[in-house]
């Protein structure tokens, strides 16, 4: 069960959150949502593939954490076994939520902190605080806040580069075939990569409008990520021998 509430000094004074990683947690997971926000990271730890949304039509990116289903070859609980956690991962019980209200005569909908206070993260005893004694941020509540501002400017600029590498024709299926001993072979499908040859021969104003929005950057991420296929494939033998 989940129960979303806004964040505040006053009812969450005392609140504290475990920041470890855990199954129990919902950390077993095979692929998760990543933003260009955060590419840069992304792209030195994991293989970023598409996805197309089947309601929307969006081409969403993805972090690759393993190659069967639950399986996340970085989980080593309670630790993350990383550089860098991917923010839907690191963000723990917090979520942006929205919330009315009226300024120069006009309804804003402004984004606001909310906290799953039913997250087995959330007590009062373990963890990091949230808040500190007279009622201020903490630094861990800071980053925290770093967090969901890269995932909500992410989300939209997730749309923005979707339909801007749609335009330029730079997606294209892709199918693998992984083999990690002869007789552990995995296929992953229904993706999407970027194609570099098309990439590679965008010329002019094209090519220019791209690098000024940051998109051509992340086309390149993208890219040089799939190399990181090598170090899946590494984790998953280290993962049958331990078993």
């Amino acid at each position: 069960m989940t129960k979303h509430v806004v964040l505040n000094n006053i009812e969450h004074k005392d609140l504290r959150i475990i920041e470890d990683y855990s199954e129990k947690y919902g950390d077993d997971v095979n692929s998760v949502l990543t933003f260009p926000t955060e590419f840069s990271d992304i792209q030195r730890n994991y293989p970023i593939l598409f996805k197309k949304s089947a309601d929307a039509g969006v081409y969403q990116p993805i972090a690759l954490l393993g190659l069967e289903k639950n399986e996340n070859l970085f989980l080593h609980e309670p630790d993350w076994r990383a550089s860098y956690v991917p923010s839907v991962q690191s963000r723990g019980p917090f979520l942006i939520g929205f919330q009315e209200r009226e300024a120069d005569g006009e309804i804003r909908r402004e984004p606001i902190i909310h906290v799953d206070i039913e997250d087995p993260r959330v007590n009062e005893k373990y963890g990091s605080s949230v808040f500190k004694e007279h009622g201020g941020n903490t630094a861990y509540l800071e980053k925290m806040v770093g967090t969901l501002q890269r995932i909500h400017q992410g989300l939209s600029a997730n749309k923005v580069m979707s339909a801007e590498f749609e335009r330029l024709e730079l997606f294209e299926p892709v199918s693998l075939e992984i083999e990690v001993h002869k007789e552990h072979v995995y296929k992953i499908s229904n993706f999407y990569t970027i194609n570099t040859d098309k990439l590679a021969a965008l010329r002019g104003e094209t090519l220019e409008r791209l690098h000024q929005s940051g998109f051509l950057q992340c086309a390149t991420f993208a890219v040089a990520s799939l190399a990181n296929i090598n170090s899946l494939i590494e984790l998953k033998r280290s993962r049958l021998l331990e078993q």
